[in-house]
């Protein structure tokens, strides 16, 4: 059967492990979770984490050789979609980002030794990572163009630049930063991949900078963005991941799949806040009547039903075809759902505010506050408008211009229509 939407029962009782354990153990927290001690929360977390472990689903997004699980991507977004429900569960099953992008990127590009000094350290879980790509100055959609340097200098390089919206930098132990090192290499071949210990001379960690999730940010708080300048950053050589010029590739490995992953997260959360509308609508009573009851409350339960499922089953696509495929086969299809998913997703939480009213603008529901932080989606990793016009440029290639009339034109096909009606008379036997 070429069609398949069965999951095969092993995977389906992990999954239901997962949601069981998510719906049980992590949101009950989410009320008090910033209250919590943080060395209390710590050692909480690890025995969460071990119990993540004990189950064979730490990590599960990296290849077996790399401590991962190899269920590929398909796989993956059934999870993905689960660990969506409450986002402190990306930390304890070992897929946060940032951190996930630079495994991968690591896995691909670091060497033996580097990977024994940050790859598994940061795959158990040990130390946090950041990335630093973007910049104040230049557009943070377009790594081709960047002002941080990186210049050799004996056994050293040496860091000079200025680093913005970086997140989790301030509690990071690591950054990975990216750098220009070889300008004749532009537009693809020009930057290379630094890793920098915190407190390393040079690199200074501004500030964590307030959002529309956080406007008046704590400093070193789990999921800020901060700004970082460097100057006269020095770094060894076996610093560099990868090879001088290879770090646009490199880069490129912390995408693919996170994509897949981010989207059915952002369904996740699309789904629970449907949940909740759902139960305000059959709940509160208005003019009469319940919510529900009411056409336009009706549309915003259908709709927002109908956008879910169109979106997973886009995305399950896209995850079967890179499992069959490969990454280079769905470059497009990955910068579609991460555009189309992330509107839906903004589109079901604030029809979910909107039927409930004051309280869903309120910070005594999830929502808003799920609102202010998934607002970012569109603008992360490559704004929505750069992946529609990459998949528009793509959709474009297939097609050639004509002369005249377009290739519909109906008048222009009559003759053809009529000749082809005389040639099936012909062959029917029509007198």
């Amino acid at each position: 059967m070429a069609w398949d939407f069965e999951t095969d029962p092993e995977f389906a009782e992990q999954l239901a492990w997962m949601r069981a354990f998510i719906d049980d153990e992590l949101i009950p927290l989410e009320p008090i979770l910033d209250e919590l001690p943080a060395d209390e929360w710590l050692v909480a977390k690890r025995h969460l984490q071990n119990r993540v472990k004990a189950q064979g689903l730490w990590g599960a997004f990296l290849d077996p050789n790399l401590g991962g699980a190899g269920l590929g991507q398909l796989k993956l977004a059934l999870m993905s979609e689960i660990i969506g429900r409450c986002m402190m569960s990306m930390a304890i099953f070992g897929v946060q980002a940032p951190d996930s992008g630079n495994m991968e990127l690591l896995a691909h590009g670091a060497t033996e030794a580097q990977k024994e000094r940050w790859l598994w350290p940061n795959l158990r879980g040990e130390i946090s990572s950041a990335f630093a790509l973007t910049e104040p100055f230049f557009a943070g959609a377009d790594p081709t163009v960047i002002g941080t340097t990186a210049t050799k200098d004996g056994d050293e390089w040496v860091i000079e630049g200025h680093k913005w919206f970086i997140t989790n930098a301030s509690i990071a132990d690591i950054v990975l930063v990216f750098a220009e090192t070889n300008p004749e290499g532009r537009p693809h071949r020009h930057a290379s991949v630094f890793v920098v210990p915190t407190g390393t001379p040079g690199m200074e960690i501004v500030r964590d900078i307030g959002t529309m999730a956080h406007p008046d940010p704590e400093f070193g708080r789990l999921g800020n963005h901060a700004e970082l300048i460097f100057k006269d950053c020095r770094v060894p050589a076996d610093h560099l991941i990868g090879d001088p010029g290879g770090g646009f590739t490199l880069a490129q490995q912390r995408l693919g799949g996170g994509r897949i992953h981010h989207a059915m997260r952002w369904l996740g959360q699309a789904q629970r806040s449907l949940d909740i509308m759902c139960e305000r609508a059959v709940s509160r009573v208005s003019h009469g009547k319940p919510l529900a009851q009411h056409q336009m409350i009706q549309d915003y339960v259908a709709l927002s039903h109908m956008e879910i499922q169109a979106a997973r089953l886009l995305t399950f696509q896209t995850a079967w075809k890179m499992d069959k495929y490969g990454a280079a086969a769905v470059r497009t299809d990955l910068g579609m759902i991460k555009a189309h998913v992330s509107k839906v997703v903004l589109a079901v939480l604030d029809r979910t505010i909107q039927v409930c009213g004051a309280l869903g603008y309120s910070s005594d529901l999830p929502v808003e506050s799920w609102y202010r932080g998934t607002r970012f989606g569109p603008i992360g990793d490559g704004p929505d408008e750069v992946h529609k016009s990459v998949l528009a440029r793509t959709l474009l290639k297939g097609y050639t211009p004509v002369e005249g009339w377009p290739s519909e034109h109906i008048p222009s096909r009559r003759p053809a229509a009529e000749a082809k009606w005389a040639e099936l008379r012909a062959e029917a036997g029509v007198t």
